[in-house]
């Protein structure tokens, strides 16, 4: 395979669909570090070597996702700012503060933030877009992510940071919305733009929508399904009720302004390519094949 192959662009050549390909992760853990980063982000970096090989002792078996976030153009900020947020679709939240010591983290509540409590810091309700630029791991990362990062800093100085490798190459432009686990992709600096403003307005920007992390593959298909149906970007206007997986068909019920909505989808096999640009081998892909979209008039509540 030639060294110009680009795994992102190869996935918007075969139109590739987005939804259900978000990362399926409920806790995360943000920690400031200004690079550069290296293949895997978190064990090298200028973070201390002691203190990130504890904090992955501690965060893996709590299932925690730990990331490196940098503002663009990379300072060298005096202070650690850290983020845990907890990206349940039901009650999402998110902490944070600065710490003027990186080993602090450790002191931070991992238990409580892996079970949705707390972490012990102080609550934000001001929403992060987090753009991946983690070109170590990743060629397309920081290609299609650094004009993002720009332009996101532009528009949203406050609220944008540059983020390590959060999954998806082949998406990028990659964008996660933080607490509420929105994952976006193949964006250009514009749409990215455009969704964060949709979202600090309480709305989602479907077009690009990959899935919210807080819910399995299947389930965030089955929610960009609804939303397309309905024509609804309400960002807390759908609730999932309940799920249900008989081999490889899904159903889904929602309930939406009073509604239940009973989705059922298919898990059906693609056919295999390059899925990074490092990749040596072809890797198979999966995507969730639309059933049904019905009312559910016996179930609805009233």
């Amino acid at each position: 395979m030639s060294q110009e192959f680009r795994c992102s662009a190869s996935s918007l050549a075969r139109s590739e669909p987005l939804l259900g390909t978000a990362s399926t992760v409920m806790a995360f853990l943000l920690i400031e570090d200004s690079g550069p980063w290296g293949v895997d982000a978190v064990r090298d970096c200028r973070l201390p070597k002691r203190l990130t090989a504890d904090l992955l002792d501690r965060v893996h078996p709590l299932g925690i996702r730990p990331l490196l976030i940098r503002r663009h153009g990379r300072s060298n900020p005096a202070s650690t700012r850290v983020f845990a947020a907890y990206a349940d679709p039901h009650l999402a939240w998110m902490q944070t503060a600065e710490l003027d010591n990186p080993h602090h983290v450790l002191d931070l509540d991992l238990e409580g933030l892996a079970s949705g409590r707390s972490a012990g810091l102080a609550a934000t309700d001001t929403p992060i877009f987090l753009t991946c630029t983690h070109g170590k791991h990743d060629p397309c990362c920081a290609e299609q992510g650094r004009p993002i990062a720009r332009a996101l800093a532009a528009s949203h100085p406050d609220q944008s940071w540059e983020v390590s490798h959060i999954g998806g190459d082949r998406f990028a432009g990659n964008v996660l919305v933080l607490p509420d686990g929105l994952y976006y992709g193949h964006l250009d600096p514009r749409a990215a733009s455009a969704l964060a403003t949709q979202h600090r307005s309480g709305h989602i920007h479907l077009h690009h929508l990959r899935g919210r992390c807080g819910y399995g593959f299947a389930v965030q298909a089955a929610e960009i399904y609804l939303r397309r149906h309905l024509g609804e970007t309400g960002l807390k206007a759908i609730r999932l009720e309940s799920q249900s997986l008989r081999a490889d068909i899904t159903e889904a019920v929602f309930l939406h302004g009073g509604q239940r909505w009973v989705v059922t989808l298919r898990r059906t096999p693609g056919e295999a390519h390059l899925l990074t640009c490092g990749s040596r081998r072809n890797y198979p892909t999966y995507q969730h094949q639309l059933g049904s979209i019905e009312p559910d008039s016996v179930g609805s509540p009233g």
